[in-house]
C-alpha cells in the first residue's frame, strides 16, 4: 500500500504498551535518539511498502516472472507480515521488546540485501518473505518501545513525531522509488535500506533500554502458523488461477487447504490460552463493523494502487518517477489532515465520516476507470487521487477512533493490533483476486485461442513488451476498468458498513466496552 502504512490504530499499540522502569529519569536527549531509532527502523518497511509499486515494471521487465510471480512479489511480504505482526508484537513483551526490535531490524536488512541481489523472481518473492518476518517483529516494538519509554503526557507528541515521520517516508518513497528505477536500478530501493538499519542499530544501543512484561503471557504460535498457511493456499490459489485457469486441480485444492486451515485458526482462536486474535472482541458491533470497514476499504485501495503504476507506465509511456509523483498527493492530504478529521470525529462522532468518507473514495476510484482519467492527462489523473485521498483522510483518523473506543482500555493493544492485521490481510487478498479478475477480463477481451497465447501476451505486456498491438492495449484497458471499478463497489460497501454497524451514537468516548453494539 501506498502511503498506509500507517494503519488505523497503529497508535493504541504505543499506549498499550508496559512501561520500563525508571523511565522518568532518561533524559530528553535520550528519548529524542530513541524516538529517531524507532522512525529509522520503520521508514525502512515505510519507503519499501510505497515504493515498490512504482518499481513492479521495471522488476517484471529484468526478471521476466509470470503474471502471478509478479503478484507474489508484494504479497510474499504481506502473508508474513499479516500473518506474524500480532505475534511481534506479544514476542517483544515476553522476550523484550528492544531485543526482539533489533532483531527485526537485522531479518529486514538481511533480506532487503538478498531482494537486491535476486537472480529472478523465485529468490525476489523469498527474499520478500523474509522481510515480512522482519517487519512483524520490527514495526509493533518500534511502537511499543515508545509506550515504554514515554510518560503518559509526553506519549501523545512521541507517537504524533513517528507517525508524522512515517507518512513522510511512506509519501517519498514512491517518488525516491521511481526516481532510483530511472536513475540506477529498482535493486537500489532496496539497498537504500542498509544505512538506515546501521543507524537505527547505534541509536538503539546507546539510547534504548530494554523492556518487558514480567506477565506476558505464551506466544499463540499455532494461531500464527495456522492464520499463514491458510492465507497463504488462499492467495496461491487466486494468483495460480490467473496463470493457469479457474478449471486446474491444483487451484481448487489450494482453495480448500486454505479455507480448512482457516477454519482451523479459528478453533485456536476459541480454545487458546492466549489467543492472538481474541474473538469475544467481536462481540461489539462497533469492533466488527470497523473491522469490516478496514478490510473492505484496504483491499480497494490496494487493489488499486497495485494496477495504477501499470497503466500509467505501460500503457501512456510515463517514467517511474512520474508515475510515482501522480501519488503525491494521496499522501500529501493524508498526512495535513488526518489529524483535522480525528478530531471532528471526536466532536460530531464516527458515523458520518466513516460513511461518507469511503464513499468518496469509491469516487476517485470510479474516476480513475473513466475518462478524462483513461487518457492518462495529469489533471484527469490528479483529480482522481486527490478524491480519493481526500476519501481516506476522512476515514483513516476516525477508524482508530473506533476501534480504540469499542474495547475496554486493557485490551487497544490487542485490537489495535488486530486491526493492524486485517488491513494487511486486505491487500494481501486484493493483489491476489484483482491479478485473477484482470487476467480473466484481459482473456475475454483479447479473446486469443488457445487461453495460454493470451496469458502469455499479458506476461508480456506486464514486462513492457508487446503494448503496441490495439487488440491487447484495448483490452488491457478493459481489465484495469474491471479492477478499478470493482475496487470502487469494495469502497463504497466499506460506506453501507459504516452506516449500518457504527449507529448515531457512536463517537469518541461514547462505546462501551465490550457491547454488543
Amino acid at each position: 500500500m501506498i502511503g498506509t502504512h500507517r494503519l488505523p490504530c497503529d497508535k493504541g499499540v504505543a499506549h498499550a504498551a508496559t512501561a520500563c522502569p525508571g523511565r522518568e529519569a532518561l533524559s530528553p536527549r535520550r528519548k529524542r535518539l530513541a524516538l529517531a531509532a524507532t522512525v529509522c527502523g520503520s521508514s525502512m518497511t515505510f519507503i519499501d511498502g510505497s515504493a515498490v509499486n512504482v518499481a513492479l515494471p521495471a522488476i517484471q521487465q529484468d526478471l521476466a516472472g509470470s503474471a502471478a510471480q509478479l503478484g507474489w512479489i508484494v504479497n510474499a511480504y504481506l502473508l508474513l507480515l499479516g500473518a506474524l505482526v500480532l505475534v511481534g508484537g506479544a514476542a517483544g513483551d515476553r522476550y523484550g521488546r528492544r531485543r526482539v526490535f533489533l532483531v527485526g531490524v537485522a531479518v529486514f536488512t538481511v533480506a532487503s540485501l538478498l531482494c537486491a541481489l535476486a537472480p529472478d523472481a523465485r529468490m525476489l518473492i523469498a527474499a520478500r518473505a523474509l522481510q515480512g518476518l522482519g517487519g512483524a517483529l520490527l514495526v509493533p516494538n518500534s511502537l511499543a518501545l515508545l509506550g515504554s519509554m514515554f510518560a503518559e503526557h509526553e506519549r501523545g507528541r512521541a507517537v504524533g513525531a513517528w507517525a508524522g515521520f512515517g507518512a513522510l517516508t511512506a509519501a517519498a518513497g514512491p517518488v525516491l522509488g521511481g526516481w532510483l528505477v530511472d536513475v540506477l536500478s529498482w535493486r537500489a530501493i532496496f539497498l537504500l535500506n542498509l544505512p538506515l538499519a546501521l543507524v537505527t542499530v547505534v541509536l538503539a544501543l546507546k539510547a534504548i533500554p530494554e523492556s518487558r512484561r514480567n506477565d506476558a503471557e505464551p506466544l499463540d504460535l499455532a494461531g500464527a502458523v495456522l492464520a499463514a498457511l491458510g492465507l497463504g493456499a488462499l492467495c496461491w490459489s487466486l494468483s495460480a488461477a490467473a496463470e493457469r485457469g479457474l478449471a486446474d486441480p491444483a487451484v481448487g485444492l489450494a482453495a480448500l487447504a486454505g479455507v480448512a486451515a482457516l477454519a482451523g485458526f479459528l478453533v485456536a482462536e476459541m480454545r487458546g490460552r492466549a489467543p492472538m486474535m481474541p474473538l469475544s472482541l467481536y462481540r461489539s458491533r462497533v469492533f466488527s463493523g470497523a473491522n469490516l470497514i478496514t478490510l473492505l476499504l484496504y483491499f480497494a485501495l490496494s487493489g488499486a494502487l497495485f494496477f495504477l503504476p501499470f497503466y500509467l507506465i505501460l500503457i501512456h509511456g510515463y517514467t517511474a518517477t512520474a508515475a510515482g509523483a501522480v501519488l503525491l498527493p494521496f499522501s500529501i492530504v493524508l498526512g495535513l489532515f488526518s489529524g483535522v478529521a480525528g478530531r471532528l470525529s471526536s466532536r460530531y462522532g464516527a458515523r458520518l465520516p466513516l460513511t461518507f468518507g469511503p464513499l468518496l473514495a469509491a469516487a476517485g476510484f470510479v474516476l480513475m476507470a473513466v475518462p478524462p482519467a483513461l487518457t492518462a492527462h495529469w489533471s484527469g489523473v490528479l483529480v482522481a487521487v486527490t478524491v480519493l485521498a481526500i476519501g481516506m483522510t476522512l476515514s483513516v483518523a476516525p477508524l482508530t477512533t473506533t476501534v480504540l473506543d469499542s474495547v475496554s482500555n486493557e485490551r487497544t493493544g490487542t485490537a489495535s493490533g488486530i486491526n493492524n492485521a486485517v488491513a494487511r490481510v486486505a491487500g494481501l487478498l486484493a493483489v491476489a483476486a484483482m491479478l485473477l479478475l484482470f487476467a480473466q477480463v484481459f482473456l475475454a477481451g483479447y479473446g486469443a485461442t488457445p487461453a495460454d497465447d493470451g496469458r502469455e501476451l499479458l506476461a508480456a505486456m506486464l514486462a513492457g513488451e508487446g503494448s503496441d498491438e490495439p487488440a491487447a492495449r484495448a483490452a488491457f484497458l478493459g481489465a484495469y476498468r474491471a479492477v478499478m471499478l470493482t475496487t470502487a463497489a469494495c469502497a463504497a460497501l466499506a460506506g453501507v458498513a459504516g452506516w449500518l454497524t457504527l449507529g448515531p451514537v457512536a463517537r469518541s468516548g461514547s462505546v462501551s466496552a465490550d457491547s454488543p453494539g
